[in-house]
């Protein structure tokens, strides 16, 4: 049996949060971005000072025992993310967390927990997930499935372009390096490695604008 979930992957700046944003907006439906979730839980290592490189999975499994996180529909309709009471907002967005996520992404007691809550999800109704592993691990059955992409130029570039997400003075070639990196850990990782799943449409966004990005996922849409 399907799931009733749009789900949408790829990687690091190839335009799948944008468009998966405009596609729930379009559909009035609610939006998950489980990036973000894994980025409130770096946040929050951070907060609490663990230090990933020095700090066993004791530590961690004592925070994470003692966090709440979800989505949750504000006074506009829109669903928010919030982490022990708080709307989360730019302060996950910082160059610091970009550059520790994915090490805390790969960590098996992190990608447990989040599954689990990510599954919740399902209980809303049709909903667009939108990450690394939705069409693989959190819904492999999920009835439309996407995997979103760009040429690794591109990708540096719209990423250097958004706000937060680079540290000061950042070249074209450093964020692309960085992308390259992540790349490397999203993909190589033991548990949930960025793949596309073998039913998901393929998208290859380096030339398309976001708005027909956003027409294509809608065309495969039968609903």
């Amino acid at each position: 049996m399907f799931v009733n979930v749009i789900a949408i992957d790829g990687p690091a700046a190839s335009g799948k949060s944008t468009v998966a944003s405009l596609l729930a907006e379009r559909l009035h439906i609610p939006y998950i971005n489980t990036g973000n979730m894994y980025r409130a839980i770096t946040w929050k290592t951070l907060h609490c000072g663990i230090d990933l490189k020095k700090s066993g999975t004791a530590e961690l499994n004592t925070m994470l025992d003692h966090t709440e996180l979800f989505y949750q529909e504000n006074s506009k309709g829109e669903f928010v993310l919030v982490i022990d009471g708080a709307a989360l907002g730019d302060e996950i967005r910082t160059a610091e967390i970009a550059g520790l996520v994915s090490t805390v992404a790969a960590m098996p007691v992190v990608r447990a927990w989040l599954l689990e809550r990510q599954r919740r999800m399902a209980e809303l109704g049709l909903i667009v997930m939108e990450g690394r592993d939705i069409g693989t691990v959190v819904f492999p059955d999920a009835e439309y499935k996407f995997f979103i992409t760009a040429s690794p130029t591109i990708r540096a570039q719209r990423r250097l372009q958004q706000s937060g997400e680079t540290f000061d003075g950042a070249t074209l070639k450093s964020v692309a390096r960085d992308i390259a990196e992540r790349d490397r850990i999203d993909s190589t990782r033991k548990i949930a490695p960025l793949r596309q799943a073998e039913d998901a449409h393929l998208i290859d966004t380096t030339e398309l604008t976001i708005e027909q990005v956003v027409e294509l996922v809608v065309s495969e849409l039968k609903m």
